[in-house]
């Protein structure tokens, strides 16, 4: 069992930076591949990117490739996702995500957090 808090939500203007992290409980957090998925209103939830158990290998979303970056401290139980040049369409509620399998899907993860808002203002 994993439970996943996130934090680092909130409004920033177009252009702007946010800092996104989650914090996992339990002693297997290096056991699972990480990801975050974002929805906005009205849209069906859409992945990010994810990171694989190690931190080696990172996968992004065309939309944000260049822009957010998935990092995570298996240390610390924690995974982050640093986004820059925000853009108004990047508007959504930010959920991370705690799988076996390094995928693209939802349905490809088993343990979410509750999620944390993030508005971009024009």
């Amino acid at each position: 069992q994993v439970q996943l808090v996130e934090s680092g939500g909130g409004l920033v203007q177009a252009g702007g930076s946010l800092r996104l992290s989650c914090a996992a409980s339990g002693r297997t957090f290096s056991s699972y591949t990480m990801a975050w998925f974002r929805q906005a209103p009205g849209k069906e939830r859409e992945f990010v990117a994810v990171i694989s158990l190690s931190g080696s290998s990172t996968n992004y979303a065309d939309s944000v490739k260049g822009r957010f970056t998935i990092s995570r401290d298996n240390a610390k139980n924690t995974v982050y996702l640093q986004m820059n040049s925000l853009k108004p369409e990047d508007t959504a509620v930010y959920y991370c995500a705690a799988g076996l399998v390094s995928v693209i899907v939802t349905r490809g993860y088993s343990y979410w957090g509750q999620g944390t808002q993030v508005t971009v203002s024009s």
